[in-house]
């Protein structure tokens, strides 16, 4: 029997909804999906894209009416995909599901709708009450970040030894691999001590967390301008980054169109695509299902690993 997944619609007015079409055929050959839209907007789309709604398209009838306007960021469309990422959740908690894909939200039209969250990540933790896991990337490389949407000038006082050491114990719990490279901080990792000193509670939250789990998982702190060259890549596949540019500019450079977004470190999975509502092409049928395609098949796979 194949995997349960929830599918979050995302913004109605972008490509999210094409892109579940487009995919539906070959994910359901891996997958149950549930897509988390009514009747009334899933014929309202698919009339926008000129297509058929496949027979096998099963929905779970998130509530709400409004008209699409491609490419707008409305208020109606944020308060959409909110409920429709709602009704995942809800699935999910509820065992009715094995995990969820999110396609992609507007922050921007979350606000105009009055949500306060900044996005999936901010929903998930207030709803668990627990600290979420964002980590990026694809079976070549996956980049976990230790902050992720604050300013950078707030980074460096968010670095300390305890709160450093507890989220790599959550993320090793999460995601169990071997021979994780931890990222400094500072231009050539402090240059011990002569371009910044927060490696020293970067080496000891390593210290700390590799004595817990009585093996040298975590490994560094390494430079950040040369950790994700191809002969560092040789090694390391798994990447802590301290902020949000240092691990995805990377990650983006080399894999932009495979990766996806991960939530790990809560009690159900999430898996997303890596990329944005791409308002200039909605409806145009441009849109790339990879991403989409990588997030179902990690959900999956994870899925059917907690099962064996």
């Amino acid at each position: 029997m194949h995997p349960k997944i929830a599918i979050s619609i995302g913004d109605l007015n972008g490509v999210g909804i094409e892109i579940a079409l487009k995919a539906h055929q070959e994910i359901i050959g891996i997958c149950e999906p549930l897509y988390c839209i009514n009747e009334t907007m899933l014929t309202q789309a698919a009339k926008l894209l000129h297509v058929k709604v496949p027979s096998t398209f099963k929905i779970y009838p998130t509530k709400g009416e409004f008209l699409i306007e491609k490419g707008a960021v409305t208020k109606e469309s944020g308060l959409y995909s909110y409920n429709s990422f709602y009704d995942a959740i809800t699935l999910a908690k509820q065992k009715e599901v094995d995990a969820i894909t999110t396609l992609p939200i507007h922050k921007e039209a979350w606000s105009k709708a009055g949500i306060n969250y900044k996005g999936h990540t901010d929903m998930l933790r207030d709803i668990f009450k627990q600290d979420a896991i964002m980590m990026l990337g694809c079976e070549k490389m996956f980049v976990a970040l230790y902050t992720e949407h604050i300013p950078l000038k707030e980074v460096i006082p968010s670095i300390n030894e305890e709160k450093l050491t507890q989220f790599l114990l959550n993320f090793y719990k999460s995601f169990p691999k071997k021979d994780i490279a931890v990222l400094g901080v500072n231009p050539h990792a402090g240059d011990n001590g002569v371009l910044g000193n927060e490696e020293k509670y970067i080496i000891k939250a390593i210290k700390n967390a590799n004595t817990l789990l009585k093996e040298e998982i975590f490994k560094g702190p390494f430079v950040p301008d040369v950790a994700f060259t191809p002969k560092m890549r040789k090694h390391y596949s798994t990447y802590i980054a301290m902020y949000h540019d240092q691990g995805l500019t990377p990650l983006k450079a080399l894999y932009f169109d495979q990766s996806i977004n991960i939530s790990l470190n809560l009690p159900i999975l999430r898996t997303s695509v890596d990329h944005g509502t791409a308002f200039d092409i909605a409806y145009t049928h441009q849109a790339n299902t990879i991403s989409y395609i990588n997030a179902i098949k990690f959900a999956v796979n994870f899925s059917l690993a907690k099962t064996i």
